[in-house]
């Protein structure tokens, strides 16, 4: 028996409008995302080497914002202590650092990984057995230890940290795809790699494990009670967290040239999470702006007064109040409120 031809075409397309409904909003993001790619990828064209090297050094902040984005945004887990991973993977590379000629860039990321990873499992077995206030402070407690290992010994160079001599070299077996040492160069090579970050990112968020960190995020007592090894997925997230924390920490001594204390300090886990909350949590492009957004308000409100902390507390104060879903969420709302929706798919 064949369907009444009225119902089977009205199926189909209620089928078609409500597939294309769902993805309109995600091709909606990656224009977005691409047409902020290429603008970024314009300004070592247009602008001057300062605005280069600023550039780099906020995308850095970037993906170090997305590695804490995981925690808060997506596992539920506020750290007061992730600046912690940030500074080891900046010293793992300093340290490793030869004085008299240059490091192998090749060799430094994955050690700076590495044991920023070792350390966020090491240090993840113990704080996951805490939760809310406790686990803020907690970490908090293990991030300041950390510092103190740097800032109190020779090992890390006491308060003035360590310098390094020289930018690293990028051969490959005798090939040199870029120059670390060449601000441009170091730029796109950064830009890369946080898009990078950002797909690899998107990828654990859509696979298994990202969709049982939102559900103990949403419940954490109803997924214990379904059988999920609780536990086991919130270290899994604590440690890919503090390993691409490692990460942006060795980019910023590759660029910086030096690593100190202060990479590890409170108040730079405090920065990375205003950071967070600006771009609205649980949003991975939300955290790349608002990292943008706060290092940009750093350096106008630094270069109009000494007292710039005044004014960039009161911005964020407003930008939360008035915004409390974060830069992310509004874009994503302007976004999808400003381009229509076709009645029909013609």
């Amino acid at each position: 028996m064949f369907p009444n031809p009225v119902i089977a075409e009205s199926a189909r397309r209620t089928v078609q409008h409500t597939a294309i409904g769902a993805i309109r909003p995600i091709a909606h993001k990656t224009a977005a995302a691409a047409a902020v790619a290429l603008l970024l990828a314009l300004v070592p064209l247009f602008g001057s080497a300062f605005y280069t090297e600023l550039a780099t050094r906020v995308m850095i902040l970037a993906i170090f914002t997305i590695s804490l984005d995981l925690l808060v945004g997506y596992t539920g887990l506020v750290s007061f202590g992730h600046a912690a991973f940030f500074g080891i993977g900046a010293y793992a590379y300093a340290l490793m650092a030869p004085r008299q000629e240059a490091a192998n860039l090749w060799l430094a990321l994955p050690m700076a990984m590495l044991l920023a990873g070792a350390a966020a499992l090491v240090v993840g077995a113990f704080v996951l057995r805490t939760r809310g206030v406790y686990f803020i402070m907690v970490t908090l407690a293990f991030a300041q230890m950390f510092y103190f290992v740097f800032h109190d010994t020779d090992f890390g160079g006491g308060s003035d940290g360590i310098t390094v001599n020289f930018r690293p070299q990028a051969t490959v077996a005798g090939w040199k795809p870029f120059d670390p040492g060449n601000s441009v160069q170091l730029f796109y090579f950064v830009l890369i790699l946080l898009a990078a970050v950002l797909a690899f990112l998107r990828r654990v968020l859509d696979s298994p494990l990202g969709r049982a960190l939102q559900g103990i995020k949403v419940n954490e007592l109803r997924m214990r009670s379904l059988g999920f090894p609780v536990f086991r997925y919130k270290l899994a997230s604590f440690t890919i967290s503090g390993t691409l924390a490692g990460f942006a920490g060795c980019l910023y001594a590759v660029q910086s040239g030096f690593a100190n204390p202060e990479l590890l300090s409170w108040q730079q886990s405090g920065n990375v999470l205003l950071m967070v909350i600006l771009g609205g949590a649980g949003t991975l492009y939300g955290a790349v702006a608002g990292a943008f957004a706060f290092s940009l308000l750093q350096e106008l409100y630094s270069a109009l007064t000494t007292h710039w902390q005044l004014p960039l507390g009161l911005t964020i104060i407003a930008l939360v109040l008035f915004l409390p879903g974060g830069l992310g969420r509004f874009v994503g709302r302007f976004i999808a409120q400003s381009i229509p929706e076709r009645a029909d798919d013609e």
